[in-house]
């Protein structure tokens, strides 16, 4: 160590790295790939709790494990929240305190009054998301009748119609087309008189009010569709349900799922349930089994954790980039293993995707084990990254998922995660649509991944898909120098994205773009070198960048740094340091903070990123804790600092900063 700092040559440096490589060799699967914990919120423990209830399919040992679980996710105040460090959220504890009312607890016992008393105190189930009060709906405690109308006849509008499902984001899309069954059929499953809420009315509550003449709109467009739901006409009505019927088992996944993810898994359950479907239909028969095999985690404790999703070809892919750049050789057998499982697990069907980006060879990876429906961009620029760097990236699928790419850019040269020119904010504006992201939009982050794996395989700004890139890219900074971060949190990730792939395409250190970045980064640093930024950033502009330090998250702001040339600067050492000091003995790094993000939490009515209103309510939106990102990003920011030392330090200014002035011949991971 010299002056306190990691230096080129510093065997702490060596060590750290080494440790953390054994780590991830003790982690590989036998097949290949690495997977890692998804964790969400208690949201998916309760609704697992419900949903079984509904379908007749309860399992005592499973739910004594679940419930417990629910207990263990409860704040100290009573209620239950979005992520790790957030307040109560008023509809999460609302699920959570039915379900375990449901399970068998007391409603005095202590959690459930603390529970209780949380709920009363803002204002009960009336002012419950639209989403919860479907789900009380299915169970009699709450009216049908009071919540918006969404017609079955959406099925058979055209895909270019303002309200056609594919209109909607994928995992909107695949969560609306079940509900237009249940919310015309109105099935009431019975509960026990003990998990009623009756004591969770608060009879002054009053409805929420249109803010604006747009709100009235669409709250007049709701009175016209629940007229046209009394008048609908029958033989109409019929064909509308039999598409979606059609369309719902049409879309299971191999593993049972729906599009990858809980959402629209419970919901088609449900729906095919109460069109007759018996539990050993095969359709209801592998959905229930996939949901009780990967998709649960058993705790030390016999809890029973409910993931909402699975992550292995996502976490394959950074793994294998961080072990590449870190060192391994792509002769090692931890890189072929992953690489040969990672091709293995290519798609090669059509999809959703189809709509709108016809003619297509398909391609692409999908997030999980079986998703073969929804390839998405951000998961195939890291996979292809990681397969060229390993020199496993064969022509031929070079040239088809390449092809498959490039035909999901969107009009604006941005490209998305699984759609494109899903851009209509029509869908947001219905009273239905307070749970969160309607559309899936281009986004700074899956542009940069792209861009980075473009440059990555040879092209730069004179391609033309490559250059509206990068022109999207520059149109997308922040005043202040940093990028919205869709998948993760949030302008640190944005900015950690961005310029690597700034980097990647040879675009130069010294432009105004970067010195506003690195200055960004430079001014978020926290007193103990780490960086750290926490999901509030989404609804309150002064928490952009703020929050306690965490290793991905440090990570990131490393990766920019390296990219952007300042490997040497002061704040790269000393985000070196941070991660350096926090390396647990077996290689691993401990992180509790939720840095992942599958749609932002907005306030309703609000634009992206603005502060929220006084007194205005806050959409969920859906934060995750990818238990792989806290070692995963370490080190191969670790290995790009280290390797980007080897190249040039001895050339670089000592004040390091934004002295700088070259271009950068480092370019780091794409991350989500």
């Amino acid at each position: 160590m010299i002056g306190g700092q990691a230096r080129l040559g510093d065997a702490t440096v060596d060590l750290v790295i080494e440790r953390s490589r054994g780590w991830f060799a003790r982690e590989q699967f036998a097949d290949g790939y690495w997977w890692a914990e998804l964790e969400s919120n208690a949201t998916m423990d309760a609704e697992y709790l419900l949903l079984t209830h509904f379908l007749g399919a309860r399992d005592e040992e499973r739910w004594r494990g679940v419930a417990q679980d629910i207990r263990n996710y409860q704040r100290e105040d009573g209620s239950w929240a979005m992520y790790h460090g957030a307040p109560g959220d008023l509809s999460t504890t609302i699920e959570c305190y039915f379900a375990l009312k449901l399970a068998g607890d007391d409603a005095d016992a202590p959690h459930l009054a603390r529970a209780r008393a949380f709920i009363l105190e803002r204002g009960g189930i009336a002012r419950a998301r639209t989403f919860t009060r479907i789900w009380l709906a299915l169970f009699g405690q709450w009216s049908w009748d009071e919540l918006p109308a969404m017609p079955p006849e959406l099925m058979l509008l055209p895909a270019s119609a303002p309200f056609s499902i594919y209109q909607f984001s994928s995992w909107a899309r695949g969560t609306i087309v079940p509900l237009l069954l249940l919310m015309d059929d109105r099935p009431v499953r019975p509960v026990p008189p003990s998990a009623r809420l009756d004591e969770l009315r608060v009879e002054d509550a009053p409805p929420r009010a249109p803010r604006d003449a747009l709100d009235r709109l669409f709250f007049g467009l709701d009175r016209a569709l629940r007229w046209y739901d009394r008048a609908a006409i029958g033989p109409l009505r019929e064909r509308a349900r039999k598409e979606a019927e059609r369309w719902i088992v049409s879309h299971q996944e191999a593993d049972g799922s729906w599009g990858g993810i809980q959402p629209p898994w419970v919901y088609s359950l449900m729906a095919l349930r109460t069109l007759g479907y018996p539990l050993d239909h095969p359709v209801l028969e592998k959905g229930l089994e996939g949901m009780h095999g990967r998709w649960m985690v058993r705790r030390g404790d016999g809890s029973l954790r409910v993931q909402a999703c699975l992550s292995p070809v996502w976490d394959t892919g950074l793994a294998l980039l961080a072990l590449l750049e870190a060192g391994a050789e792509p002769s090692d057998a931890a890189v072929q293993r992953a690489s040969r499982w990672l091709l293995r697990e290519e798609i090669r069907v059509p999809g959703d995707w189809c709509v709108q980006a016809k003619g297509v060879e398909p391609s692409g990876w999908a997030f999980e084990f079986e998703n073969d429906l929804y390839p998405d961009v951000d998961d195939t620029a890291v996979v292809m990254l990681a397969l060229h760097k390993a020199g496993a990236l064969d022509p031929e699928t070079r040239r088809r998922a390449l092809s498959w790419v490039l035909a999901m850019q969107s009009r604006n040269g941005g490209w998305a995660a699984f759609d494109k020119d899903n851009t209509s904010r029509l869908p947001a504006l219905l009273p239905f649509s307070d749970f969160g992201e309607m559309i899936d939009p281009p986004s700074a982050d899956v542009t940069a991944h792209v861009v980075e794996m473009l440059g990555a395989l040879g092209m730069d700004a004179r391609h033309a898909a490559l250059g509206r890139g990068l022109r999207y890219l520059y149109g997308q900074q922040e005043t202040e120098g940093s990028w919205f971060g869709r998948w993760g949190v949030n302008h640190v990730y944005g900015v950690g994205a961005v310029l690597p792939a700034l980097a990647a395409a040879g675009e130069p250190t010294d432009s105004l773009a970067v010195r506003r970045a690195v200055r960004w980064l430079n001014e978020r640093q926290n007193p103990d070198g780490g960086w750290g930024e926490t999901c509030a950033s989404y609804v309150d502009v002064q928490a952009r960048g703020r929050g306690e330090s965490t290793p991905s998250q440090t990570a990131w702001a490393l990766l920019g740094l390296i990219a952007a040339g300042r490997a040497d600067s002061r704040a790269a050492l000393r985000g070196v340091q941070f991660l350096i000091d926090r390396q647990r003995p077996d290689g691993a790094w401990d992180e509790e903070s939720f840095t992942g993000c599958g749609f932002p939490g907005y306030g309703i009515g609000e634009e992206r990123g603005a502060r929220i209103r006084e007194g205005s309510e806050l959409a969920a939106g859906f934060m995750i804790r990818y238990h792989l990102y806290r070692n995963c990003f370490p080190l191969l920011a670790l290995g790009r600092y280290r390797a980007a030392l080897q190249r040039g330090a001895r050339s670089m200014p000592e004040q390091g900063g934004d002295s700088c002035d070259r271009r950068s011949s480092t370019s780091a991971i794409s991350m989500r």
